[in-house]
């Protein structure tokens, strides 16, 4: 009888191996447990992730489900459990990238319908903003950086990873992912009409 996912992570982990290698091999073998334990694991830097490349709170359900059914069909073409961050990284990159250039022709689209049509006025801001709305408008400001800013800010500020995780998963030094994220908090103190 095969022990528990748990278990052997554990094992894994005393052992000083990446504890999520067992949770992998379970995961290519088409154990759907571990496949459950390693969505609850992952599903939040998954979810920065594609927010952090999408931009937009309301793509990050649909995508990150995609995500998940691609890591289950995908498993066994996984040949080194021990890359299985970059791998993962990779799927929820393309996924979201795909669901961006989904979202642009959608646009264009929209755009060309448009054109003849008289221009709509917003109505002015409040002056006192609710917390849900300095939310709204923290995420807004997000979701405007550009993608090369805004990627590592989320893993960042979001999922709180280190400096030499985001080098070493966008590929590049830390000194170029530290410029991206002064870069990256200059222009959401502008945004925000922030000093």
């Amino acid at each position: 009888m095969q022990r528990p996912i748990a278990i052997r992570t554990m094992q894994a982990s005393e052992a000083g191996h990446d504890p999520e290698i067992p949770v992998i091999e379970a995961i290519r073998q088409g154990d759907p447990h571990a496949m459950t334990e390693f969505v609850q694991r992952h599903e939040r830097w998954v979810r920065g992730l594609v927010f952090g490349i999408t931009g937009r709170m309301d793509d990050v359900d649909d995508v990150a489900q995609r995500v998940w059914m691609q890591v289950w069909r995908e498993a066994r073409n996984l040949t080194d459990g021990t890359r299985w961050r970059s791998w993962l990284y990779r799927i929820a990159r393309n996924a979201a990238m795909d669901t961006g250039r989904s979202r642009r022709r959608s646009q264009r689209l929209a755009e060309t319908l448009e054109q003849g049509r008289p221009e709509r006025t917003e109505a002015p801001p409040d002056a006192a903003l609710s917390s849900r709305e300095q939310e709204a408008r923290m995420l807004g400001a997000i979701a405007a950086l550009p993608p090369l800013y805004r990627e590592p800010f989320v893993l960042k500020h979001l999922e709180e990873w280190s400096y030499q995780e985001i080098a070493e998963l966008l590929g590049m030094p830390v000194d170029t992912v530290e410029t991206r994220l002064v870069r990256a908090r200059r222009l959401l103190r502008e945004r925000l009409g922030m000093k």
